[in-house]
């Protein structure tokens, strides 16, 4: 049986595309019977529930994680199409999913007093049309919960090499100040082209593939945020910048990109569309190990069939050992290694891609995460 998720970040996770594959997603009764019957990694649980109230708090895996085995591969069980996956609709508090056992499969709607049940027991459920928004409306439930990867949406910045070289730098700061501080102001200069509202970076750390050793790309550290205050009316003279925020240390020489728009929060968990072998390039933080919640970077991306959503098997990679149980103990005897296999223990939502490098988001783990752990298309 899967384990059960804990911790705040189990309790607000994905809840998109509920209406639409719970209502339409099983096509008729026999086939999802059929479905269901057959051996599958996204079988239902044999003690799933009869059905769930939708509450404040709830999250899509939490709830499939009530039915499922596996609470991310409801993509798969339900049968949406990729286009369906990416344009969700969302769920509200106060909605009920029941599990049909009879058909083998769930619905979603609001109980009707007084109506006649269904096939199994089941309440007659009527759906309403809901529309999508991009925007998440306010009495939605969140796909992601903001609290825990919001700053990581516009940050850490991957970067090719030199690729902040033509970017507008700080040359001087307020009263020659050596660090900056909130309400501090920064002297820069370069093309904003147009742009007043910009996050402050300083290139630092080489990210390298832990198979190839070679560096794929440049982990630009976030110092935090400043605004155009006075833009330069010469040639030679110098934008004046206001710093909002501070992150960390920020002084001459570091550069600036303007601010991203505001991310659209509607992810939804599934396997990606082609065989991913993966392995952990970097935790973020500089700290040598990673648990459940924190982040981490693969040596995959846009380029590999990674995309935003993207859920990973977390396996420790098996080691060489030696059989010294082999009979053959003569002194010219040559006992070949033989690997151990890989040690599954936990999975990863990845939610920023870029071509060769993406970040993702540690979800449940029996071990903590190492660099250069493997992480590979679920089996």
């Amino acid at each position: 049986m899967q384990a059960k998720l804990t911790g705040p970040i189990m309790k607000k996770f994905s809840t998109a595309v509920l209406i639409l594959a719970f209502a339409a997603a099983f096509g008729s009764p026999a086939a999802s019977a059929a479905e269901a019957a057959r051996p599958s990694r996204c079988a239902f649980l044999l003690n799933a529930p009869d059905k769930h109230v939708v509450v404040r708090g709830d999250t899509l895996w939490d709830i499939s994680g009530q039915f499922l085995q596996h609470p991310w591969c409801w993509p798969q069980v339900w049968g949406m199409n990729r286009e369906e996956i990416r344009n969700p609709h969302w769920i509200y508090p106060g909605q009920i999913v029941y599990f049909d056992r009879a058909a083998g499969r769930l619905r979603l709607g609001n109980a009707i007093e007084g109506a006649s049940g269904g096939a199994g027991g089941v309440p007659t459920i009527h759906l309403s049309p809901q529309v999508r928004t991009d925007a998440l409306p306010q009495e939605a439930i969140p796909a992601i919960p903001p609290n825990v990867i919001e700053p990581f949406l516009s940050q850490p910045l991957v970067i090719e090499d030199h690729e902040l070289n033509d970017t507008p730098r700080i040359i001087a700061t307020q009263e020659n100040r050596v660090v900056l501080g909130k309400g501090d102001r920064a002297y820069v200069r370069g093309d904003l082209k147009g742009n007043t509202l910009f996050q402050v970076f300083r290139p630092a750390t080489p990210l390298k593939d832990p198979v190839t050793h070679e560096v794929i790309g440049y982990e630009a550290a976030y110092l935090g945020t400043v605004r155009l205050e006075r833009a330069a009316t010469e040639s030679d003279e110098a934008d004046v910048f206001k710093v909002v925020s501070v992150k960390q240390e920020m002084g001459e020489g570091d550069r600036l990109l303007p601010m991203p728009p505001a991310p659209i929060l509607n992810y939804v968990p599934h396997p990606p569309e082609q065989p991913v072998d993966a392995r952990i390039v970097s935790i973020y933080g500089g700290v040598s190990q990673a648990g459940q919640n924190q982040i981490v970077s693969i040596n995959r991306g846009r380029a590999d069939g990674i995309d935003v959503g993207t859920v990973l098997e977390l396996d420790r990679f098996g080691r060489f050992v030696t059989d010294s149980t082999d009979g053959d103990s003569s002194w010219f005897s040559h006992k070949k290694p033989v690997k151990l296999p890989d040690l599954r223990y936990g999975e990863l939502f990845i939610f920023r891609v870029f071509n060769h490098i993406s970040y993702g988001l540690v979800m449940q783990v029996t071990n903590p995460v190492n660099v250069g752990d493997v992480a590979k298309s679920p089996e």
